[in-house]
């Protein structure tokens, strides 16, 4: 098992939800972890949590859907944390409405968030992995991006694309030693999904819960270097 101690790693969306239990789970383990986020009052609160495991923590609030602000953010925590070795594009956003329904700029901005922040931040990052010639990605998409349903037209689109791109780079990079892993999680009780109404706050012993996909995360992260993890789906054991 390859150990984690030490590491340094950059998620997107950590503030709450999938992306804070996998901060979490991250310093649990002795990592250094940034967070990012637009809500820098739940940043700061996560952060806290995270230094109380005893490791570095730090946070940049900015939208992954603006480039500029994206590329002055992950140089600034890249430059703090001294290197990187993870990074976790987790940062999303969801709507739902029939094709014809939705409005084009909602419609828009899930493309943008989902699939172009998910490239800006990827492309800031990856050069620091290829000089080191070794590290991990991790894209969170979504069995919303194997099978599309009425009035997920927007949000299947992205992650049918996020998809494609987290598979064409795996097979880019392979060559550096850096491991891209694809995951397509069903319905967890997030922030995000609770907030859409797909899942239930107290619903804890029928529907997935964030620490699920942190500790799918991690298990991926401690396969020996020579293993990797390409592409994982997560669901509950309840129908």
């Amino acid at each position: 098992m390859t150990e984690l101690k030490n590491r340094k790693a950059i998620i997107t969306g950590g503030g709450r939800g999938l992306g804070k239990a996998t901060a979490i789970a991250f310093a649990k383990e002795g990592i250094d972890v940034a967070i990012t986020g637009r809500n820098e009052a739940v940043l700061k609160e996560t952060v806290s949590e995270l230094k109380a495991l005893g490791v570095n923590a730090i946070y940049a609030a900015f939208d992954v859907s603006n480039y500029e602000e994206v590329q002055k953010s992950i140089k600034s925590l890249i430059d703090t944390l001294g290197s990187i070795d993870i990074l976790v594009n987790n940062a999303g956003i969801a709507a739902f409405g029939s094709l014809n329904d939705m409005e084009v700029n909602q419609w828009r901005q899930i493309i943008q968030t989902n699939v172009m922040g998910m490239y800006y931040v990827t492309k800031e990052v990856l050069p620091h992995l290829i000089a080191k010639n070794e590290g991990d990605i991790i894209n969170v998409s979504s069995t919303a991006g194997l099978s599309g349903n009425a009035t997920t037209s927007a949000y299947s689109a992205s992650k049918f694309a996020v998809i494609g791109m987290s598979q064409s780079l795996m097979k880019e990079v392979r060559k550096n030693n850096i491991r891209v892993c694809t995951l397509t999680p069903s319905t967890i009780a997030s922030d995000m999904s609770i907030d859409l109404g797909i899942a239930k706050k107290d619903s804890e012993d029928s529907v997935l819960q964030p620490e699920d996909f942190a500790e799918l995360i991690v298990s991926g992260l401690k396969l020996p270097r020579r293993a990797m993890m390409a592409n994982a789906s997560l669901w509950s054991t309840n129908p």
